[in-house]
This record gives structure tokens, sequence and C-alpha cells, in this order.
């Protein structure tokens, strides 16, 4: 059996006047994340992790912002196209482990909807997938709400 782990790490600053969307679900917030899609922060560094453990390159190479075609696009089609992919080069998903880092809102509350949304689209296993919620005690851009992060593991295997 081949093993991979990959890593990603995305980042998105906050701006009134858009919708906040994590892990494929749109939480109530005075702020959203902008993007040329939803700039959905723990899709996409979900994305670069998945195509990283493949050596797919990353995320923006598939799906560059510089097309029309993704503008504005719900991040959960990419995460989808990303697992085809993934499933095309012969490999299947072992587990994640994900941290988003923002002071607000709290996101432990939406963690379950987020892991039913992305076990749901990614055709897994909700127990395959663990994800997190940090604040980075008001330091940096993520503690003086200007942004969030995400930080994300993954496993994949082929036999």
């Amino acid at each position: 059996m081949k093993i991979r782990v990959g890593f990603g790490y995305d980042v998105h600053a906050l701006k009134e006047g858009r919708d906040l969307w994590l892990g494929g679900v749109k939480i109530p917030h005075k702020t959203g994340l902008l993007g040329h899609s939803d700039a959905d922060v723990l899709i996409h560094a979900l994305c670069d992790a998945l195509l990283g453990a493949a050596n797919l390159r990353d995320i923006g190479f598939h799906f560059p912002d510089t097309s029309h075609k993704y503008k504005d696009i719900d991040s959960k089609l990419l995460l989808h196209d990303t697992m085809l992919l993934i499933r095309e080069a012969g490999y299947s998903f072992g587990n994640m482990d994900a941290t988003v880092a923002a002071e607000r809102p709290q996101l432990n509350p939406h963690i379950p909807a987020m892991k039913k949304c992305l076990a749901e689209v990614m055709a897994v296993p909700e127990e395959d997938l663990s994800i997190k919620a940090s604040t980075t005690e008001k330091l940096g851009f993520t503690g003086r709400e200007e942004g969030m992060a995400a930080y994300v593991t993954v496993l994949i295997y082929k036999e």
C-alpha cells in the first residue's frame, strides 16, 4: 500500500457585504471572506492538501482565479472535482485533520454541519473528518479580525 500525506493552507480577508462560507456551510456573521470564488478558506486548504498529497500541483493550477468560469463559484464544486482528480489518480481518501483560525464568529457550533457537508461532497464517512476551531489570541491578521486562515492535513492511499 502506498500512503501519502498532504498539507494545505489558505487565507482570505474578511469584508462586509460578503457571505461567510466555511466547510460548505453558510455561517451568519457581519462579514464574509473575500475572494474570486465564495472564498471558503477551509475547502480551499482541503483541496490544496488533497492535490499536494497526490502530487497534482495546487488549487490555483486546476481552478485559476483568473478564469471567469470560477468567479463566485461554490467551493463545494471545486472539492467535488478535486476528489474526482484524486480518485482518477488511483488514490482513496484516508482522513483529514483541519484547523480554522478565526477570532469571530464562534465556529464550534457549526462544526457538525461542516463535517456533514464535507462528508457528503467527498463521499467519505464523517468520522474521517476532524475540524477544529482556534483563535490566535488577538494576534496577527486573524486576531485583528482582518481575515481567517485554515490549515489542513490529509492522508490518502493507493492499494
